[in-house]
């Protein structure tokens, strides 16, 4: 390798002198001389472009001899999950409680949406189910003691009416035979007897009525009406509650895309919050590494920001497919080339991974390989 550089610079060397040469003697370079050395400058551009290829290939392989058999490394960057955060009913923007690298909790309140319109409508609902629980207490307790006592004392009041339209009647009765009395005077005595004995029969259904009380049709239909009502009141409640918007998950706040006085809708991000946890590295393994690796399997991870420092992490994810589809007809060659995404995760307890930032992953492709689910509590005790 050595050799082939500096049969390369002293050919340059040549060419330099023999232009400069030229140029001192105040002689224009012939043409056979500047073709000369057109060709001589390709022939070095060449060189040199092998050259590069040839010491790229012999890195790679140093590279290769240092990494020993039993020793999967493999390179990515730290991948996180984000959560797009919106209300769910449309309002201005009030309040943001947050800026962007805030840390927040679960639960934690982030922003507000104007209420007033949602805090009316709950109102409402309350007031209309509280009536109608009223009307389902009357119901159900049936009639009051005095409507009773009002309804027995109509009965008697008819019964007084029935027994003196009797009387009169059978007393015009005995009078119209004797030539005393006119006939339309037995008749309107008649219709008046039949009148209060169809009043006492009403008096003596209506005061059972009350007795009885209300229908258990009716009782059943004011139920189901307040049930109806709660309904309306618990999506009320909800509805509010849903103008303030909550944490959904521990992390960092990466993206504050709406301002106070902006209008908010259910489709529209406010925030957006990155998750802190779970945490991996997204690799890619080669597809003749592929067979090598399973999931559960434990690996070393560093970063070019803490160098001296190794995170735990195990292999959680392979993918079943080819990062890229392939084309139809491969060579044996290339089929060698595609590559499976990988997510190793780690264990972050000090908090220092970042999102995107370069890792190096190392996997022991002797250690005994788990079956079934790895606990991440095996793993990060301490996170």
């Amino acid at each position: 390798m050595t050799g082939v550089r500096l049969c390369i610079i002293q050919r340059q060397r040549e060419i330099i002198r023999r232009l400069c040469t030229s140029v001192e003697g105040g002689k224009n370079p012939s043409r056979e001389t500047v073709d000369a050395m057109k060709t001589n400058f390709k022939k070095i551009i060449i060189l040199l472009l092998l050259t590069a290829l040839a010491g790229g290939g012999f890195y790679s392989y140093k590279i290769k001899e240092q990494v020993p058999k039993n020793l999967l490394l493999l390179y990515g960057n730290v991948d996180i999950r984000q959560v797009q955060l919106a209300f769910q009913e449309n309002g201005r923007l009030e309040k943001l409680y947050v800026q962007e690298g805030d840390r927040v909790k679960k639960g934690d309140l982030l922003a507000e949406i104007d209420a007033v319109r949602y805090t009316a409508n709950l109102n409402k609902a309350r007031a209309d189910l509280a009536a109608q629980q009223q009307v389902v207490k009357r119901m159900k307790a049936g009639s009051r003691p005095q409507e009773i006592a009002r309804a027995g004392a109509d009965v008697r009041a008819w019964k007084a009416r029935f027994k003196d339209a009797g009387i009169t009647l059978h007393r015009l009765q005995r009078l119209v035979k004797k030539q005393a009395t006119s006939q339309q005077k037995v008749d309107d005595a008649a219709t008046a007897y039949q009148a209060a004995k169809e009043g006492l029969e009403a008096a003596r259904q209506a005061l059972e009525l009350i007795r009885i009380g209300p229908r258990e049709e009716d009782i059943a239909a004011a139920v189901a009406k307040e049930q109806a009502v709660k309904s309306v009141v618990i999506r009320a409640e909800k509805e509010l509650a849903d103008t303030k918007l909550h944490a959904p998950v521990t992390g960092v706040i990466r993206d504050r895309i709406m301002e106070p006085g902006d209008m908010a809708f259910p489709n529209t991000p406010v925030l957006t919050l990155a998750r802190t946890n779970p945490l991996w590295i997204r690799v890619y393994v080669p597809e003749t590494d592929l067979g090598k690796i399973v999931p559960g399997m434990q690996a070393d991870v560093s970063t070019d920001s803490y160098p001296d420092k190794i995170y735990r992490g195990w292999i959680g994810y392979i993918s079943p497919t080819a990062e890229f589809t392939p084309k139809n007809v491969e060579t044996a060659a290339l089929r060698t080339r595609l590559v499976y995404q990988a997510r190793i995760f780690v264990c972050n307890p000090a908090d220092e991974l970042r999102l995107g930032m370069p890792a190096t992953v190392q996997i022991d492709l002797l250690q005994k390989k788990t079956k079934g689910p790895i606990s991440r509590q095996n793993v990060c005790p301490d996170s």
